[in-house]
């Protein structure tokens, strides 16, 4: 997750956050936990905590780091749409379950009526691909409504990842920097369109 940003301060930075194909849930619940500099696993058990020759007190003291180092009155604004409803539920349900429901908003919405007044934000979405022909004609006017859409927010950074090759052309505008990355078996790009700095407060 931390590879979807142009630095790793950049979601301090930018407080306001956006996921428009949130799913269920990910990519907002992992920007929560980046924002507030809470370590992964933070909430679970590992195996190894069970192997003699580490001991427990090694244990206590990485968990009492951690939690020294997490900054849970970071104040940040972190919202995950979808357009299905079901998924809405899903993302809410495993917030919870995180401990951060009360720190993300999740509604169903379709990409193409985002709209915000909001400055210098981070959007980070992972958009339906179009693998399957019959969808690709859908997807690709997905793709334009997406440029329409944040060619208005013009004081955000936006990180694409999707296995279309001529996103840039069907979204509108060409990337900052393109990244290879592959999702499972399918080769992927995470098009980086990076935002002006926010003015120093």
């Amino acid at each position: 997750m931390s590879g979807c940003f142009n630095s790793i301060n950049e979601l301090a930075s930018r407080s306001t956050f956006f996921d428009p194909f949130c799913g269920s849930g990910t990519i907002p619940i992992e920007a929560a936990l980046i924002g507030q500099n809470i370590a992964p696993g933070f909430n679970r058990d590992f195996a190894s905590e069970s192997w003699p020759w580490i001991g427990d007190k090694v244990w206590e003291d990485a968990r009492n780091e951690a939690e020294d180092l997490a900054k849970y009155d970071q104040r940040l604004q972190i919202t995950g749409t979808d357009i299905d409803h079901r998924m809405i539920e899903v993302s809410k349900e495993n917030a919870i379950e995180a401990g951060l429901g009360d720190l993300i908003t999740f509604k169903q919405m379709q990409v193409s009526d985002i709209t915000t007044k909001d400055q210098y934000g981070v959007l980070v979405g992972n958009p339906p691909y179009g693998e399957r022909l019959g969808e690709r004609k859908e997807v690709e006017k997905m793709y334009r409504e997406m440029g329409k859409a944040f060619a208005t927010l013009d004081t955000w950074s936006f990180y694409i990842l999707t296995s279309y090759e001529q996103f840039e052309e069907v979204y509108g505008r060409k990337a900052t920097k393109k990244r290879k990355l592959f999702n499972g078996f399918i080769r992927t790009d995470l098009y980086q369109y990076w935002g002006p700095r926010p003015p120093r407060v």
